[in-house]
C-alpha cells in the first residue's frame, strides 16, 4: 500500500506558498492507518524504547497507538503552559524568535531509551529541540521518526540520532 494515497494536500495553508500534508485522510482510513502503524512500529521497536514522546499535536496521534502497540509508555512533548505540574522547559530558535516546549518532570528516568515522534518533519527544529528537552532529563534518544518527511527542507541533518519517515516529499 502506497501511504501517499492517503494524505491530502492542502495548498496554501495555513499561508500562502505552503503545501500541507495532511494526515487526517490516513487517520480515517482505517486499513490505512493500520499499515502505517504497522510500518512504524517495524521501524520504531527496533530501537528497543522504553518511551516514545509525542510532539504537539499530530505526533500524540502517531506516538500514543504505537506505544499501547509496543508495550512502551507514552509522553507528551507540548508547548509551554499546557502540562499540569512540575515541568521542564526548553527555548529553542524559530527562524523569527523563539519558541518553548516543555515535558513533565517526572516523564522519564534517567537512561531511559526514547523514541521522539511527529507526523512530519520539516526543518527538523522542533524534534531537534525535543531531543534536547529529552537529553536534559538524562534520557537517551535512540531515534526518531515521523509518517511524513519533507525532505527538501533537510530537517534530518539537524538531527543527531537515526531518524526515519514513511515516506518523503522532495518538492
Amino acid at each position: 500500500m502506497d501511504i501517499k494515497d492517503h494524505i491530502r494536500t492542502i495548498p496554501d495553508f495555513p499561508k500562502p506558498g505552503i503545501q500541507f500534508y495532511d494526515i487526517s485522510t490516513l487517520l480515517a482510513h482505517p486499513d490505512a492507518w493500520r499499515v502505517a502503524m504497522g510500518r512504524l512500529a517495524k521501524i520504531v521497536g527496533r530501537h528497543q524504547p522504553d518511551i516514545l514522546a509525542g510532539i504537539e499535536s499530530r505526533g500524540f496521534l502517531v506516538a500514543a497507538p504505537l506505544a499501547l502497540q509496543l508495550g512502551c509508555g507514552f509522553v507528551m512533548v507540548r508547548k509551554k503552559g499546557k502540562l499540569p505540574g512540575p515541568t521542564v522547559p526548553h527555548e529553542y530558535a524559530l527562524e523569527y524568535g523563539t519558541d518553548t516546549i516543555e515535558i513533565q518532570e517526572d516523564a522519564v528516568k534517567p537512561g531511559e531509551q526514547v523514541v521522539i515522534l511527529d507526523d512530519l518533519l520539516a526543518t527538523g527544529g522542533t524534534m531537534n529541540a525535543s531531543i534536547a528537552l529529552f537529553r536534559k532529563l538524562g534520557a537517551e534518544v535512540v531515534g526518531a521518526a515521523c509518517i511524513i518527511e519533507l525532505s527538501f527542507l533537510n530537517g534530518r541533518a539537524r538531527l543527531d540520532v537515526p531518524f526515519h519517515a514513511l515516506v518523503a516529499y522532495d518538492s
